[in-house]
């Protein structure tokens, strides 16, 4: 079931919203602009309704801090405000759609339907024509398992390829060391978690222009290792 968030702090609307809207998807409310920030990112949903006069953080804030953070799930703005500037500044920022209040329930269940429609379209369009992940002169073709790096070849192992692919294909998210292991090496397998942080040792002495100062594999202290700060 898809997802769709909802940030909008005042009540009836937003239990006008998820009226309509829990009839065909999974549905989250938020009231304030800090919890939807901080929800969206963590839920990653399929489908964003963003008022813009919320109380702390305002939508338009909110939305710019998604783009910022190259979250591009479908933004629609949600708002009394009626000027045309206004309009015109939460499309430039990233929203994808822009409906004022008083508004039909049926035409904002059809431009939700309609933006979920393209999106899922995109991705499918966008998995049958590439197989590249591309982060500057770091090339991996995840269907046929090759790295390069200023174009040439990089001779990697099995797990350290799947561990850089399972790196690169999630950007700036967080693994712990447990996490990886069981990803790559099985959930419920018994080893040597150390063994992740030496894949992770030799996979930047392979990659990496200078493996002391990573600017791929990144190590966050604490708590794992991401792709890209």
């Amino acid at each position: 079931m898809r997802t769709v968030v909802i940030a909008e702090d005042e009540v009836d609307i937003r239990n006008l919203l998820k009226l309509y809207l829990e009839q065909e998807y999974r549905v989250i409310s938020f009231a304030n602009g800090e919890e939807a920030l901080a929800g969206i990112q963590e839920v990653m949903p399929d489908l964003v309704i963003l008022d813009i006069l919320l109380p702390g953080m305002n939508g338009f804030k909110v939305c710019e801090r998604l783009r910022e953070k190259q979250i591009h799930v479908p933004v629609i703005f949600l708002s009394a405000k009626r000027e045309q500037s206004e309009k015109i500044r939460g499309l430039e920022i990233g929203a994808d759609d822009y409906i004022t209040k008083p508004f039909d329930p049926g035409e904002l269940m059809a431009r939700v339907k309609a933006h979920l429609r393209r999106s899922t379209q995109q991705t499918a369009t966008e998995e049958e024509s590439t197989h590249m992940i591309k982060w500057g002169e770091l090339h991996i073709d995840i269907e046929q398992y090759v790295v390069t790096v200023k174009g040439n070849p990089i001779h990697l192992s099995t797990k350290e390829i799947q561990l850089l692919i399972l790196l690169a294909s999630n950007p700036r998210r967080v693994f712990n060391t447990v996490q990886l292991y069981d990803l790559i090496w099985g959930e419920g397998q018994y080893g040597d978690l150390k063994t992740v942080s030496v894949h992770i040792s030799t996979l930047r002495k392979k990659i990496e222009q200078n493996p002391s100062k990573p600017e791929y594999i990144i190590t966050v202290r604490g708590f794992g290792y991401k792709f890209l700060s």
